[in-house]
C-alpha cells in the first residue's frame, strides 16, 4: 500500500485524461510493465484527506469496508500506463465514463490531492507456442493495451481492436511493433453498446493464420462474447483466451 499525489493532470482526447502521480513511496512499486494492475484508492466528494487500509494482505477489503462511508475510499482497478521510478512518478490513464466515482475523482483532480496504489500484478501472459496475438478491448482497455504494446519485443506480430466513443479518441502518438496492425474503431453516436463494434470486427475479419494468443478486455459481452466466437467458430483452444470483464453496461460498481 503506497500514498502518492497528484503532479499532473494531462488530457489526451475527449475520453482519455492520464493522472500523473508522485512521491518517495514510488520507490515501492515494481514495475512490471505490459497491463500492470493496481488497486487504485481516491478519496470520495467531500473528503478532504485520503484514508488508505493498513493491511497489504486481502484483509485490506474487510478493512475497507468496516470503515464509515464518511471515511472510506473509492477503490476501483486500473492498469498503470507507466512508471518513472528516476522520477518518483506513475502515470495512470483514465477512460472517462459519465458521472462514475472515478471519472469525476480524475476530471477534477489537481496536483496534492491524493491518491493510493496497491499492486496487482499482470494478466498478461502469452504462451510460448503463440505465433502472432489478438488484442482486443473497448475504451476502458485501451491503456491496458497500449502498454501492452509499448513494452512488447519488437518482433511481436498480431491484430489489435481498440473501440472507443468517437474518432477524436483515435491515437496517433502510441508505440507499435512494426508487425501489428492496429484497427481503431469509433462508435461515433450511433448508440451500439460498448464492445459491439470491436466484437463484430474481430468476428468479420480474416485472422492470420498459425496458433495465437488473445488478450481481451472490456465490457463484459466483449469479453465473453469474443472468447465464445473464438472456441466455437474458430477453434481456439480456451487456454490460449484471456478475457476480462472490466465493466458490465446498466451495473454500477458498488460502493
Amino acid at each position: 500500500m503506497i500514498t502518492l499525489e497528484v503532479c499532473r493532470n494531462t488530457k489526451l482526447t475527449p475520453t482519455f485524461s492520464t493522472i500523473t502521480l508522485g512521491g518517495p513511496e514510488v520507490e515501492h512499486l515494481k514495475p512490471t510493465g505490459f497491463d500492470q494492475t493496481a488497486r487504485l484508492f481516491f478519496p470520495r466528494e467531500g473528503q478532504d484527506r485520503l484514508r488508505m487500509p493498513t493491511r497489504s494482505s486481502e484483509a485490506w477489503m474487510a478493512e475497507v469496508l468496516l470503515m464509515p462511508k464518511s471515511s472510506r475510499p473509492w477503490v476501483r482497478n486500473f492498469t498503470i500506463r507507466r512508471v518513472r521510478p528516476e522520477l518518483g512518478e506513475v502515470d495512470v490513464e483514465f477512460a472517462l465514463h459519465g458521472d462514475t466515482p472515478a471519472s469525476l475523482w480524475a476530471r477534477n483532480a489537481r496536483p496534492g490531492d491524493q491518491a493510493g496504489i496497491f499492486d496487482m500484478g499482470v494478466t498478461y501472459q502469452p504462451p510460448a507456442h503463440a505465433e502472432w496475438q489478438l488484442l482486443a478491448g473497448d475504451e476502458s482497455a485501451v491503456p491496458a493495451v497500449l502498454a501492452i504494446l509499448e513494452d512488447a519485443p519488437a518482433t511481436l506480430t498480431g491484430e489489435v481492436f481498440l473501440e472507443v466513443p468517437s474518432t477524436e479518441d483515435f491515437r496517433k502518438d502510441i508505440t507499435v511493433p512494426g508487425g501489428v496492425h492496429v484497427h481503431w474503431l469509433a462508435r461515433n453516436g450511433t448508440g451500439a453498446q460498448p464492445g459491439t463494434v470491436a466484437l463484430e470486427a474481430v468476428k468479420e475479419s480474416d485472422l492470420r493464420p498459425g496458433p495465437f494468443y488473445t488478450w481481451v478486455a472490456g465490457e463484459s459481452g466483449l469479453a465473453t462474447g469474443l472468447r465464445r466466437h473464438l472456441v466455437r467458430e474458430r477453434g481456439v483452444p480456451k487456454a490460449d483466451i484471456s478475457f476480462f470483464g472490466y465493466w458490465r453496461q446498466g451495473r454500477s460498481s458498488p460502493g
